[in-house]
């Protein structure tokens, strides 16, 4: 038995005792410290079948923790290890982190650095992760010396890595949100110029003043669109989330006219090599100190309220959840 948020489709959201499977081939058990609060944690506590595919569900895709115990055939961890893990089913296909012990495949874990610590691990949570994908990707095509790149969803958990690993990395950044009340911290965190994203939301033309050499985008919809239709010739957009649609209302003209590379970014199923790459980068990248003055730790209990509160885009940072609170 393990304390843990459990979401059913019958029944609210509550802390219980929850029964725990052994771990089997290939799956090891980790003795959780910390968690954190993502987009898809609070769709799963609304029970969005998108996201909560089995019920019932604890949520929680971060796991941050001690491997206790190993299933057969785990060869990679081993007990004692302070490991990390981001998506690969967690909260969605399998029970998560919110709770004081979670079975996961070993085959996602990192191994933390001495360096990083339980807690900044889970405040850099998925949507660090998220973030420090979406700059590898873009990294790729963009450099600083090609112009300005526009952060979206700046005040959410992936905008406010995002803004911190690309302005570290000496990045001109535009910072977009709904919150402009936050500017002062954005451009903390780094950002040169805030702009508030009503300027972006509504669908504009299919081809639009050439202004971007690149973005990371976590909205998705109209706004995806217009960044698209304003991105300078050979720049390049990556694509991480949904906040406003999941429908891309734009057409060929930016990638036909302009060359612009549309990136997708998949943090669920990033394979070993890149979750290790990733990870060593944000352990050197992002700033502590920056990445602490916008993230607030809570428990269990107050973990199910801060959900809602992100789906709703109230929440600016990010959430850890000490799970032994």
């Amino acid at each position: 038995m393990t304390r843990a948020v459990l979401v059913s489709r019958s029944t609210p959201p509550t802390v219980t005792q929850v029964d725990l499977p052994d771990p089997t081939e290939g799956e090891v058990l980790v003795d959780v410290t910390c968690s954190s609060v993502n987009y898809k944690d609070g769709l799963a506590l609304a029970g969005n079948p998108g996201v909560a595919r089995i019920d019932p569900l604890v949520p929680g895709i971060d796991v941050v923790g001690t491997v206790s115990a190993l299933g057969p055939g785990v060869h990679d961890v081993a007990i004692g290890d302070r490991v990390v893990c981001n998506g690969a089913g967690l909260g969605e296909t399998r029970y998560g982190g919110w709770a004081e012990h979670a079975v996961v495949p070993s085959g996602a874990l990192v191994v933390l650095p001495d360096a990083v610590e339980d807690s900044f691990a889970a405040a850099i949570g998925t949507a660090g992760f998220t973030a420090m994908l979406s700059v590898l990707a873009l990294e790729r095509t963009v450099s600083p010396d090609d112009g300005p790149v526009l952060v979206t969803g700046a005040s959410g958990g992936v905008g406010t890595v995002a803004i911190t690993l690309l302005a570290a990395r000496g990045y001109r950044v535009t910072a977009s949100t709904g919150r402009t009340s936050n500017e002062a911290s954005l451009r903390a965190l780094g950002a040169a110029e805030v702009v508030d994203r009503a300027t972006i939301a509504e669908l504009g033309r299919p081809l639009q003043r050439a202004t971007w050499a690149g973005a990371v985008d976590s909205v998705g919809g109209a706004t995806l669109a217009n960044v698209l239709a304003s991105t300078r010739w050979g720049g390049a957009v990556t694509a991480c989330g949904l906040a406003q649609d999941s429908a891309l209302p734009t057409t060929v003209m930016p990638f036909i006219l302009r060359a612009v590379s549309l990136l997708g970014i998949n943090s669920v199923e990033a394979p070993l090599p890149l979750r290790q790459r990733a990870w060593d980068r944000l352990a050197t990248d992002v700033d502590r100190a920056l990445l602490a003055d916008v993230t607030r730790t809570v428990d269990l209990e107050r973990a199910v309220t801060v959900g809602a509160e992100v789906v709703a885009g109230r929440v600016h940072g990010r959430t850890v959840v000490d799970v032994r609170a």
